[in-house]
């Protein structure tokens, strides 16, 4: 079946990246996010956010598809609506995401969200899936996404009562291992679960 996936974004405020923001450090993402030519949104966010993200990013480019040819995975922004992870963003960019809360309802954040979203449905066929890579225990994705989406928006059954790590591995897994999880409709779901036992140590390849 033919699938977009939507990427929850990485923290732009934390510690992570003060470290990466920071003027005088000299790793290569921080220069080259200093750079005019700026790096892959997909790059920046996975060492924000770190297994999580990084979990996300290969999950859906290996799992995504769309009849089109199109992107068929696209990053929630606070303040640029869906982002493809391979646009370019700078240092600039990423203080101004740091500058709007998503979850206080701002206009800079749905706003732009809604106009995306709406894009995407006139886009993408009814047959293909949408699926939230994020936590849907809120409303701050979840109520714009099922404005227009409705039940076509899924998202992973085995996402309830795991923590971000849990959840980052867990994908990083089912790429190895060409294992796609099951979905269902966000509408309706139990946002809240018990946690799941921890997922067992990968054994090492020969």
């Amino acid at each position: 079946m033919n699938r977009v996936f939507l990427l929850s974004p990485a923290r732009c405020d934390g510690k992570r990246a003060q470290v990466l923001l920071n003027e005088s450090a000299t790793f290569a993402l921080a220069e080259r996010l200093r750079s005019p030519a700026g790096a892959p949104l997909g790059e920046v966010f996975a060492f924000l956010s770190g297994l999580y993200f990084r979990g996300k990013l290969a999950y859906a480019a290996r799992f995504g598809r769309v009849p089109d040819r199109g992107d068929s995975s696209l990053v929630i922004t606070t303040d640029r609506g869906l982002v493809a992870p391979s646009e370019s963003v700078r240092r600039d960019d990423l203080l101004a995401f740091a500058q709007v809360d998503i979850a206080s309802g701002d206009d800079r954040y749905s706003a732009p969200l809604r106009r995306d979203v709406a894009a995407l449905a006139a886009r993408v066929p009814g047959d293909v899936e949408v699926v939230l890579l994020g936590s849907i225990a809120t409303g701050k994705y979840v109520d714009i996404l099922v404005e227009t989406f409705g039940q076509r928006l899924v998202f992973p059954s085995d996402f309830v009562g795991r923590g971000d790590m849990s959840r980052g591995g867990l994908l990083l897994r089912c790429v190895a291992e060409e294992h796609e999880l099951s979905y269902q409709p966000v509408v309706g779901a139990v946002r809240h679960g018990k946690r799941p036992p921890k997922l067992e140590r990968l054994k090492p390849q020969r």
